[in-house]
């Protein structure tokens, strides 16, 4: 069976580092750059400058989660 999670490498910084996440979560990850305008390396760069927690895994999945909940909470107030 073939595991949900995916790693992948990614330049942050200049530096090269490989970081594993769920499909859904690259996904999201791009699709985020994109409405930003932003390259996927700078976003990921950007969530680990200002990451709270000791992995960036991690921050990453609560980067979209929280990215998405605050997307969703507009929505509701239109």
């Amino acid at each position: 069976m073939k595991s949900p999670v995916v790693k992948r490498s990614i330049v942050i910084g200049g530096h090269k580092t490989s970081v594993s996440l769920e499909e859904a979560f690259w996904t999201s990850l791009k699709e985020i750059a994109s409405r930003r305008d932003m390259t996927l390396s700078d976003l990921v760069a950007e969530i680990d400058r200002n990451r709270r927690q000791d992995n960036l895994s991690s921050a990453i999945r609560i980067f979209v989660l929280e990215y998405f909940k605050s997307r969703a909470a507009a929505l509701r107030q239109e």
